[in-house]
């Protein structure tokens, strides 16, 4: 997969000689620009004539065979031991880079937002303009995804839909005890049981993450609860996934909402007005449409039906108190939004649907599938089934 940068060369222009990251390859713009992933900070210099990286000799050979790179340079081709060990970590890295950027041809630089200060103000004294840019250029860039991307997303999904299908199959063939708990095999099925099955089912479907939500009841109610302890009958259970491929780095994210036994009038009812503010989503999803439409889908069925939503009082604490979705791809929180910032959809945005109603008092309900925008409307990447009583 070769991405487009010729925005990127546009953004620099004739201000600009080169766009610089310095940086690991869990930043997803440096792993994008580079596609090489390693461990330990390296740098990526892209130039409209092609992009070269920095590197340790460890990681040289391997960024040869592995990277996009045009040309791939060594640290100690630059002198750095040396450098750094007569001025220090900071300027002797800098002083490696600024003979890297002048072997290139490199005078000015744009750099992300986030880029070390330390490491700019050093270069600077080394000669070379540096300025940050604050448009999320990359960020844009990635935001629309190739076919390839998008088959990576969907496979990251397809072991998401497993786990999802492991955790459910927990709650189904769990125990109610006397006290209403779940039970399963004879012991209490608890929130942190059903994480540890949807990790190892992710695992073994070459997936792993760090956090995931299977939250009961009260828990359910605050969208980001985790949730702990023991599940119970009749009450929501949120289950949030958002597994990471080990191998491509692409995501997935999927929320079902699952209930053992008979869920309350108020459950129902939520259930049944979520799934209508879903399908409203996914029918304002097309190309041309914003972020902000779809957002404006869901609040108009909720709000017709008398439900809070952050868009009627921007400090409610129940109802829909979140935006409708967010991009997925190397990050799993990434461009466009669909929020009431949302940016105009274009093909190849991969994004979730995700809305909900919270209340303390009577528990959560969230539903969520992954889409991606096409020339005519949208792809569902999600198959699996929206249902809310578990038997």
């Amino acid at each position: 997969m070769e991405p487009d940068f010729s925005p990127l060369a546009e953004f620099l222009g004739d201000e600009f000689d080169g766009y610089l990251i310095s940086a690991d390859g869990s930043d997803s713009n440096q792993l994008y620009l580079s596609g090489f992933d390693a461990p330990d900070p390296y740098v990526t210099l892209y130039t409209p004539a092609g992009i070269h990286l920095l590197v340790s000799t460890l990681e040289f050979g391997r960024a040869k065979k592995e990277s996009r790179a045009d040309t791939v340079s060594r640290l100690s081709d630059y002198d750095y031991r040396d450098n750094h060990a007569e001025h220090g970590a900071v300027v002797g890295k800098a002083k490696t880079v600024a003979a890297f950027l002048a072997d290139h041809g490199v005078d000015s630089l744009a750099v992300p937002a986030d880029f070390p200060l330390g490491t700019a103000d050093a270069l600077r004294e080394e000669g070379v303009a540096v300025d940050a840019e604050t448009d999320d250029v990359l960020t844009n860039i990635r935001a629309v995804k190739a076919d390839e991307e998008v088959e990576r997303i969907h496979a990251a999904q397809d072991a998401n839909e497993a786990a999802m299908r492991a955790a459910e199959g927990l709650i189904r063939d769990a125990d109610v005890a006397d006290d209403g708990t779940l039970t399963y095999e004879g012991e209490p099925l608890t929130s942190e049981r059903v994480r540890e099955e949807i990790e190892v089912t992710l695992l073994r479907h070459g997936c792993a993450l760090d956090e995931t939500i299977v939250a009961c009841g009260a828990d359910a109610a605050d969208p980001h609860d985790r949730g702990s302890g023991p599940l119970r009958a009749d009450e929501a259970v949120i289950i949030d996934i958002f597994p990471r491929d080990k191998e491509t780095k692409y995501n997935g994210d999927m929320t079902r909402t699952f209930v053992k036994g008979e869920p309350s009038p108020e459950i129902r009812e939520w259930f049944d007005l979520t799934e209508e503010a879903f399908e409203a989503a996914l029918d304002a999803v097309e190309p041309g449409a914003t972020g902000k439409d779809v957002h404006d889908a869901v609040c108009d069925v909720y709000e017709a039906a008398g439900e809070s939503t952050l868009r009627a009082d921007p400090s409610a604490e129940t109802g829909f108190i979140h935006s409708t979705g967010h991009g997925v791809g190397l990050d799993v929180h990434e461009l466009p939004s669909l929020s009431p910032s949302g940016e105009e959809l274009r093909p190849g945005h991969v994004i979730t649907i995700e809305p909900g109603l919270y209340d303390p008092e009577i528990g959560g309900v969230r539903i969520e599938d992954l889409v991606v925008v096409t020339e005519d409307g949208y792809e569902n990447l999600t198959e699996y089934p929206v249902e809310l009583v578990v038997e």
